[in-house]
């Protein structure tokens, strides 16, 4: 199983998300990928997150989460013992996310979308201070991010494998000339499950 954890205001149909899925549609291995719009609240994101991992072993489990998503997908990595890729992860969104409290809409929709105070403390509780296992993370950040500082996630994701793409931007704009390896890091480890 692969889970794809989009970002905040985002969803699956995210730039970064399509591209995964027509990857893996090419592969033959799209029925392995979980692509869940998240909810508002990280609380009940990780509460979604962890209903679709289910009992999947931690062999066969990987995750690709972006900016917020990849705040997400590290928890999950360190509850779970899986592979993560992080894609300009937030590292500690707290105050970052402070100044969107309130009513906005998604990016890929008009529809409503809330950030309550709340949240805030939920997101302190998924805070992960230090990674365990940095060998099976890998991060893809851009120098270039305008939303997040690149040399946080450096620092954060110390001894992972590091990919620092020269410029781009916070959606990663170059994310087509990388997917594939993504994949090829995900999947390597994963097994179908018999049927």
């Amino acid at each position: 199983m692969m889970l794809y954890l989009h970002g905040f205001r985002s969803s699956p149909d995210s730039f970064k998300a399509r591209l995964v899925a027509r990857r893996m549609a090419a592969l033959g291995r799209l029925p392995e990928l979980v692509c869940p719009q998240l909810p508002a609240s990280p609380q009940e994101a990780m509460a979604l997150a962890v209903a679709l991992i289910g009992d999947t072993p931690a062999e066969q489990l990987a995750i690709v989460g972006s900016s917020l998503g990849g705040y997400y997908a590290t928890w999950l990595a360190e509850q779970f013992g899986c592979r993560a890729v992080v894609l300009n992860p937030a590292v500690d969104p707290l105050q970052d996310l402070e100044r969107h409290v309130g009513v906005t809409t998604a990016w890929h929709s008009d529809q409503p979308f809330e950030f309550k105070r709340a949240y805030i403390d939920e997101l302190r509780a998924l805070q992960v201070a230090r990674i365990t296992r940095p060998e099976r993370y890998v991060l893809i950040a851009a120098s270039g991010d305008e939303v997040l500082d690149y040399r946080t996630m450096l620092a954060h994701y110390a001894g992972a494998r590091q990919i620092v793409i020269n410029g781009s931007d916070h959606a990663l704009a170059e994310f087509a000339d990388h997917v594939d390896d993504v994949l090829a890091f995900c999947l390597a480890e994963t097994k179908t499950a018999p049927r």
